[in-house]
């Protein structure tokens, strides 16, 4: 499967730090009955990510909640520990932003979204994308071409795209 508009969000668990160490969440837990923008990054600390993809989502973060968008979450394949290193540095836990991991890259994979890029020792990771995500069905879906570029993808396009 490779996601597309009209598609809805296949079952999956990540996971997030949580007060007590590691916890799982279900995404359709976040998604049932709700608005959320989903975006997701080849990974935390490499340099669009960090300095466009996140930085964008949170300049928009309010207008977002205007639209009646309830959370936005960012997954990434990483690990929750580095996630939280993550959003500490980037501003986006104080933000409100939800960092979510995909450990194995198992959700990833369904959603035909997985890529490798050996030269800079990116293997297994993210396609860059952003969605709008309503009741567990996807409503918008922006994908870039490339995993180097935050532009379709960053938070001023979906919002314009709403």
């Amino acid at each position: 499967m490779t996601l597309a508009t009209g598609d809805t969000l296949p079952e999956a668990t990540l996971s997030r730090m949580g007060a007590e160490g590691p916890e799982q969440v279900e995404l359709s837990s976040l998604t049932q009955g709700r608005k959320v923008v989903i975006f997701a990054v080849p990974g935390a600390f490499t340099p669009t990510c960090h300095s466009a993809h996140v930085p964008s989502f949170i300049r928009t973060k309010a207008d977002f909640e205007a639209k009646g968008v309830n959370e936005i979450v960012c997954i990434s394949v990483n690990d929750p520990f580095v996630l939280k290193a993550w959003g500490e540095a980037t501003g986006a836990t104080e933000a409100g932003l939800t960092l979510l991991a995909d450990g194995t890259g198992a959700y990833t994979k369904a959603v035909g979204m997985d890529f490798d890029a050996p030269p800079v020792g990116l293997m297994g990771r993210s396609k860059r994308y952003a969605m709008l995500v309503e009741d567990g069905k996807v409503s918008l879906l922006h994908v870039e071409e490339g995993p180097g570029v935050c532009e379709v993808s960053a938070g001023e396009a979906l919002l314009a795209a709403m």
